[in-house]
């Protein structure tokens, strides 16, 4: 049964002059006192038996919101993906396909900030997920017409709608939450995010456990097309982001009356006043490089369709490890920001060496030219050896975790402006898409898998000295709300904080942790 916890009281609205202005009722506030900028019923919280639940507009709920939208979207490209060649015995019309994906993406996706600013979160976010939809379809007509130009078109739209949906879902995670929480936000969407792909590889898990096949069969490519056009649809249920308000009654810094020409000119004021994010570009280039590596030179190179499908499952259950672990540790309040930020690079950098210095002992083991043999017989889940290639698989899913989380994280620190952050998260998700690219061709020219595995480790390893100025000299412990505010049209008075300091975040986290925590089983 559904409850209200917390009654909201109003009166008469008035409404702006300016069309383009949110309503705000004059005397309308939510459950902790604060005035109001959307519907009242948006700021009540409720509770479903045990479990509480956050007001609607509250930046923790709508952060639930776009991670279950990836979760059905980006969650099966990604459970389709870990299987390598997108389920296919043969991974080069995979290859292609993603090429030309990531192709589009890096183009679309440096500038997405631009569109994501201009159109809205809501907007943007469908429009991403209906490219999902039929980058998946598109292999289900080639299981049976071997059709390989339609994967490539259908790659090349999905480039261009998740680079939206990735720069919406990167603004929204990185300035709804306040400055304290951002580490916590992170980890609550990358564990849910990773949930869907945990479920997206036990659906072929579960249909090709008695196959020792080399491609997965129809079934799973229709429930995959299913649950990612349930995904853009959900996107519609968001609220508009000058809706949201904190619990201390503080709203998201952004533009009030964007228009293409102040968003466009925006992108450009960002790298002119931001150079300093450029020290990071490495590391966004780095983010997806080892994917193809992992997918396609290890998963798919050494095991069988249902092995595959088991490694999957336990790659993403270890990136939900990874973002819990790395997205709480840097949020511990009793660290410096400053110092937490040198902490986690100096961990990152241990790790790289550790986990990749593992991978290089296993890939010394079995060349491209032994794997593409017709009588290679790829390994089994019963075969004997196959405990330590699993365990090594599950550190590379915890290790990308924990890059991802930092690199938002790290950005996360230079500023609060909801604005600002949508062009990094666009900067992010195209120079990562264009290493994909890069690395993706580079893949289907079968180039020597221990080539491949020393471009992923020296890239992991240089990005993150290029990094380490950034993030010595420009990671501060706050960002003075007076600095953010010069990226926008809004005024202080209108985003600031309207009451006394109180726990009233760590309330709606409490709320939203605990749903997490259920759903993902921890």
């Amino acid at each position: 049964m559904v409850t209200t916890t917390e009654k909201v009281e109003s009166s008469t609205t008035t409404t702006p002059a300016d069309p383009h202005s949110p309503v705000v009722a004059a005397h309308d506030v939510g459950e902790a006192g604060q005035p109001l900028s959307g519907k009242p019923w948006m700021y009540r919280s409720r509770r479903i038996g045990p479990i509480k639940i956050p007001a609607y507009a509250s930046p923790p709920f709508q952060l639930g919101l776009v991670a279950f939208v990836c979760f059905l979207c980006p969650g099966m490209f990604n459970a389709l993906g870990g299987l390598g060649g997108a389920g296919q015995l043969d991974a080069t019309t995979a290859n292609n396909a993603n090429t030309a994906l990531y192709a589009a993406f890096a183009v679309v996706g440096f500038f997405a900030g631009t569109f994501a600013n201009r159109m809205g979160i809501k907007l943007t976010l469908c429009l991403g997920g209906m490219g999902y939809v039929l980058y998946i379809a598109s292999f289900l007509s080639y299981n049976h017409n071997g059709n390989a130009g339609f994967p490539i078109f259908a790659g090349t739209l999905l480039g261009a709608c998740a680079g939206l949906l990735w720069c919406a879902q990167g603004a929204i995670m990185m300035s709804y939450p306040p400055e304290v929480s951002k580490g916590r936000y992170i980890s609550w969407f990358w564990m849910i995010f990773n949930l869907g792909a945990v479920l997206g590889s036990l659906i072929p898990l579960g249909q090709n456990i008695h196959s020792s096949a080399g491609n997965v069969n129809d079934g799973t490519y229709i429930a995959f097309i299913v649950l990612t056009f349930c995904g853009a649809a959900l996107a519609w249920v968001l609220v508009d982001a000058r809706h949201v308000q904190r619990a201390d009654g503080s709203h998201v810094v952004l533009m009030k009356h964007p228009t293409w020409q102040s968003e466009l000119t925006g992108l450009l004021e960002t790298l002119i006043h931001d150079t300093w994010v450029v020290f990071l570009f490495p590391m966004f280039l780095a983010s997806n490089w080892f994917y193809t590596y992992q997918f396609n030179d290890v998963n798919l190179a050494k095991f069988n369709v249902r092995t595959r499908a088991l490694n999957g499952v336990l790659y993403w259950t270890s990136q939900i490890i990874g973002a819990y672990i790395f997205g709480y540790a840097l949020d511990l309040s009793r660290f410096r920001r400053s110092i937490r930020a040198k902490a986690a690079w100096g961990v990152l950098f241990v790790i790289t060496m550790a986990i990749w210095g593992g991978g290089y002992a296993w890939q010394k083991g079995y060349t491209r030219a032994e794997t593409s043999a017709e009588d290679y017989v790829k390994m089994d889940w019963t075969t004997s050896g196959y405990v330590g290639p699993m365990f090594l698989y599950m550190f590379y899913g915890f290790y990308d975790a924990a890059w991802q989380t930092c690199v938002y994280w790290f950005m996360g620190a230079l500023t609060n402006n909801g604005r600002k952050l949508a062009n990094f998260a666009g900067f992010y998700k195209g120079i990562q898409s264009a290493g994909a690219a890069i690395i993706y061709r580079i893949d289907a020219l079968e180039a020597p898998f221990m080539n491949e595995f020393a471009s992923c480790w020296g890239l992991l390893a240089g990005s993150l000295l290029i990094a380490l100025p950034l993030i010595l000299i420009k990671v501060k412990d706050t960002v003075p709300l007076e600095e953010d505010i010069k990226f926008s049209d809004e005024t202080i008075e209108e985003v600031m904080p309207t009451l006394a300091h109180e726990n009233h975040e760590e309330k709606y986290e409490e709320r939203f942790r605990s749903l997490v925590l259920a759903l993902t089983g921890n």
